[in-house]
């Protein structure tokens, strides 16, 4: 059977996963990369075997494996939402990683001299903001949640992907935050605002943490919000050795998925056999 992709297909599946209250995030990122197979098709048909073709393009084309992957899943998706079935490819297998990159891994260090350019740079709002991803473990789309009422309660519930999760506010950070809300007049909803009044943007905060690299002295590829999110992962499991709980906290439906976030580094992993002392 013939299968021809159109506008019209994709703007129906955005509806779909709309009222299927997947994330603003999700549905950008889906239908990015549907668009991306519908282009690199040039108005041949969707096809399992013009897929697999994709699938080869974009591996010549050097993406990496776990991109690939997800490309991969936002198009089966589609074919599923339209009951093309036989369209479906497989996904490259990925061997789980033993180390994280050490040029990807944000150390506490690092971190902390972050923060200390934030505030020799008075920018105020960004290193209280990156305390509050660091310290809470929330993902850059959930800074929203932050509120006044949350810092009044010290905790704030975070719904996603029709889950809602419980997310405790350390009390000297709900004490910093109440500071600078004052400070700025903020008296109701976010605290983390643009100056419109609006929310900050993902890419707003990501330009932001970028510009500090230089300054601080840190990897501009260890810099983003996500890392800030890994670095709360490694440190309350050093605290609690408790991945079960660690993935509740981080809104995991997976243990495997926490997993990721404690995988260590080459350096890390050597001086903790040294640390076992089991060589005479």
């Amino acid at each position: 059977m013939n299968y021809q992709m159109t506008i019209e297909d994709i703007s129906n599946y955005k509806e779909y996963l709309y009222h299927a209250e997947r994330s603003a995030g999700t549905i950008e990122k889906y239908l990015r990369d549907i668009k991306a197979f519908l282009s690199w098709l040039s108005g041949r048909e969707a096809s399992k075997e013009n897929a697999a073709g994709w699938k080869e393009y974009l591996t010549e084309m050097s993406y990496v494996p776990a991109t690939i992957n997800s490309m991969l899943s936002a198009v089966n998706d589609f074919f599923r939402f339209m009951g093309w079935e036989e369209c479906r490819v497989k996904l490259l297998h990925i061997q789980r990683k033993m180390f994280r990159e050490q040029a990807r891994a944000l150390d506490r260090k690092e971190y902390l001299r972050l923060l200390h350019t934030a505030q020799q740079q008075g920018k105020e709002r960004l290193r209280l903001l990156m305390e509050t991803i660091c310290s809470t473990g929330i993902r850059v789309s959930e800074v929203k949640y932050i509120t006044i009422e949350a810092i009044l309660n010290g905790r704030t519930d975070i719904s996603l992907k029709g889950k809602i999760r419980t997310i405790l506010l350390p009390q000297k950070l709900c004490r910093k935050l109440r500071k600078y809300a004052k400070k700025r007049g903020i008296k109701k909803g976010q605290i983390f605002i643009a100056k419109n009044g609006n929310s900050l943007s993902r890419t707003q905060i990501w330009k932001e943490m970028k510009a500090l690299c230089e300054s601080a002295g840190v990897e501009p590829s260890k810099v983003f919000p996500h890392n800030l999110r890994h670095l709360f992962a490694s440190s309350f499991y050093n605290v609690c050795k408790d991945v079960v709980r660690l993935a509740d906290v981080l809104g995991h439906s997976s243990i495997e998925t926490t997993r990721i976030y404690l995988v260590t580094t080459e350096t890390e992993h050597a001086r903790q056999l040294e640390r076992m002392r089991l060589i005479i």
